[in-house]
């Protein structure tokens, strides 16, 4: 109910949650009921880049802005155009491109590394950390302008261990898809296999489930999950 009233609006989203909690899946859904829909969603893991290559990688490069960049190329806002960019771990940016970024969210416009031509943008950005970003800003690991920035409507994603009355719906879905990529007709898990999954703590959320499901399919005999299996 939360996503639907937030995903009409043009309103900056922050998804808080652990890691494996499904924040990606969120944020597509917040694109897919938005009037942005039809248009691009592109999904960028900010601690997947060195700090020297995250601004060419964000905002796009010109030909020969540095060793290697032989050709010029658009950054991931520029591919983003008029849909809805999703900044994963943004916990992780540099200070130095948490100002680039600010400036880019408010001017609605990027600049190429190795150019001075400004290029107008519409995307909407949904951004998502596994840390406490009030704590980060009180630390100076992240600047407050910034925090307000993407603090427009926050959405809070609950571990798995708080939701245990979503394990086993979450466990039958896992099921019937890996069946299906497996090509196996069905699957059921026994009763003890059930009470095993119950009794976890899941530190990994529900990617752990996903991944202890698939395993358990895999290694199980008859299409009956033992606890063993898992």
């Amino acid at each position: 109910a939360h996503l639907q009233q937030v995903a009409p609006s043009e309103a900056s989203v922050l998804i808080i949650g652990e890691t494996g909690t499904g924040k990606e899946l969120v944020a597509r859904h917040i694109h897919n009921l938005s009037a942005r829909r039809n248009r691009p969603f592109v999904a960028v893991n900010c601690g997947a880049f060195s700090e020297s290559l995250v601004e060419a990688e964000l905002f796009g490069h010109e030909k020969g802005a540095f060793t290697g960049a032989l050709s010029a190329k658009a950054g991931w806002f520029e591919e983003a155009d008029g849909g809805t960019l999703f900044l994963d771990e943004i916990g992780d940016l540099p200070l130095g491109m948490q100002v680039k970024l600010l400036r880019v969210l408010q001017e609605r416009e990027v600049v190429r590394l190795g150019s001075r031509t400004p290029i107008p943008i519409n995307v909407r950005l949904v951004a998502a950390t596994n840390i406490n970003l009030a704590d980060a800003v009180v630390a100076g690991n992240f600047r407050e302008d910034l925090f307000y920035r993407l603090h427009v409507a926050t959405i809070r994603l609950p571990p798995l261990r708080e939701r245990p009355g979503d394990i086993l719906p979450l466990t039958e879905f896992f099921v019937a898809e890996h069946c299906r990529r497996l090509g196996y007709s069905s699957a059921q898990l026994s009763p003890e296999a059930e009470r095993k999954l119950l009794a976890h703590n899941w530190p990994g959320n529900i990617r752990e489930l996903e991944n202890a499901i698939h395993h358990a399919l895999l290694v199980c005999r008859q299409q009956l999950i033992q606890p063993g299996d898992l």
